[in-house]
């Protein structure tokens, strides 16, 4: 066989009387994460190897190639991984192997491929070692670019609520300063408290102003400009616009005419500025309340996609972490990318790692973003299928071509320019959701719809621990 042709008589001799020759009739070999104990060949007969995935067996290889091998082949290695077989090994017929046990083969590998045996090493442990270095990189520059994000989309609200604060108290002074001029002024006792009325009137009104179009505040503000000239007061175009944006028209103006009839010129003019500083005040008090919620929502949103304070395995709702993410990632969405949610709320609650599902999504929507270069449609759909919720991550850019399709899922692989990515975010979003989730993540692509399409189980039998670096099902030779 071409697995030994290029051993001389001694190291033959050698294999001869260290291993053995063994037949097995049709059905399992070994079974993948059983402790790896030998190390098989195969002579005559057909093999196929399967893994695991998503919560089914998958077959890797079927084969009748003599030279073909699987088994413990990393037992070279020793106790710097774990020695467990890395698939599930079947045979079809009765099939003959040539077998070695792990510590024989391991004791060949050292004393006849010593210098292999580093460079295998080496390029193992390497690899691994980069996948590390670089998927930690990688997550710390999401990391990066997210919290600046955040700090972006936190500032404006506060600068709004802080300009408004500022413009609050200005008003209040106003109002002060005004009630004590009014208060000098001749006034009945019933028409002040009219004006009192009215006043807790425009308070209430201002929560219930109506929705005006441009042509609407625009007409109704000279109508009110017209009025306010019309009544004495002085530059009642600058006073009419604030009462448009509270809902006000002429015979709310009226009102307080009627209600301060019989008073002087004066008292009228400043009881109308004095109720414009009371719907301003409440306008203020609107812009901080609807900037601060917005921080309050934002911090919220972070919270949930950092799942900080929370069990790292726990039962949640799969639309809470997408609508956290999108909004995380909304400064890189940008404006020019219409984002569609289309969200099955009849989907039951999903068992997972919340934050490292997090962490999926992001992928997933960033390469979606970079792939319409800003422009486009993100879709983002939940649906159920079987005993799994299904999350699809679409988007309208070119497609991933077919001839790349089978490599996206590589370590490495990108195809975004040289220093714009890594080429893991893929792989470690296949990871999190196949080996810590026992789920399933594929792509459907055309040019103008990509779909990539997470699986995820409703009902796992337990929470799936994270597994090793190596993912090599063994091969053939």
């Amino acid at each position: 066989m071409f697995l030994f042709e290029k051993l001389d008589d001694d190291q033959l001799d050698w294999l001869c009387r260290g291993g053995h020759v063994e037949t097995f009739e049709p059905g399992l070999v070994f079974r993948e994460g059983d402790p790896a104990t030998c190390f098989y060949v195969l002579m005559d007969g057909e093999v196929v190897l399967t893994k695991q995935s998503g919560g089914e067996e998958i077959e890797l290889v079927r084969t009748r190639h003599r030279g073909a091998y699987s088994g413990a082949w990393m037992a070279y290695m020793g106790d710097k991984v774990e020695q467990n077989y890395n698939g599930s090994f079947y045979v079809t017929q009765p099939s003959k192997f040539f077998v070695l046990d792990s510590a024989t083969f391991a004791q060949m590998m050292r004393e006849w491929f010593p210098m292999a045996l580093h460079l295998l090493e080496g390029v193992f442990f390497g690899n691994r070692n980069s996948n590390e270095i670089i998927g930690q990189r990688e997550r710390l520059l999401a990391l990066g670019q997210l919290s600046a994000g955040l700090t972006h989309e936190l500032n404006n609200p506060a600068s709004a609520a802080v300009r408004a604060t500022s413009a609050l108290r200005d008003r209040v002074a106003g109002m002060r300063h005004k009630l004590k001029m009014m208060a000098h002024g001749k006034f009945t006792p019933a028409a002040f408290e009219a004006l009192v009325q009215l006043q807790e009137e425009a308070a209430t009104q201002v929560a219930k102003a109506p929705t005006l179009t441009p042509l609407e505040t625009a007409d109704r503000e000279d109508e009110l400009g017209d009025w306010l000239d019309g009544h004495g007061i002085a530059n009642g175009w600058d006073i009419a616009p604030t009462f448009v944006q509270a809902g006000f028209d002429v015979d709310w103006l009226e009102r307080i005419s009627g209600a301060l009839e019989g008073c002087d010129g004066g008292v009228f003019e400043g009881a109308i500025r004095w109720l414009n500083y009371t719907v301003e005040t409440e306008l203020l008090m609107n812009e901080i309340t609807d900037s601060t919620t917005r921080m309050s929502s934002l911090v919220n949103a972070a919270k949930q996609y950092s799942q900080m304070d929370r069990a790292p395995f726990q039962v949640v709702d799969i639309h809470e972490l997408l609508k956290s993410t999108l909004v995380m990632l909304a400064r890189k969405i940008g404006d020019d990318i219409t984002v569609v949610k289309d969200f099955d709320r009849t989907l039951p609650q999903v068992p997972c790692y919340a934050a490292e599902l997090n962490q999926v999504w992001t992928n997933l929507i960033d390469n979606a973003v970079a792939a319409m270069d800003g422009h486009g449609t993100l879709t983002v759909r939940t649906y159920r299928e079987n005993e799994c919720a299904v999350v699809e991550i679409g988007d309208t850019g070119p497609g991933v071509p077919a001839e790349l399709r089978h490599r996206i899922f590589e370590p490495f692989f990108t195809t975004k320019p040289v220093g714009e990515g890594t080429g893991l975010g893929l792989d470690i979003s296949f990871r999190i959701v196949a080996k810590k989730h026992g789920g399933d993540i594929r792509v459907e692509s055309v040019p103008g719809d990509t779909r990539f399409i997470v699986r995820l189980p409703l009902n796992p039998a337990r929470p799936v621990e994270e597994q090793g670096a190596d993912t090599n099902p063994g091969g053939e030779g």
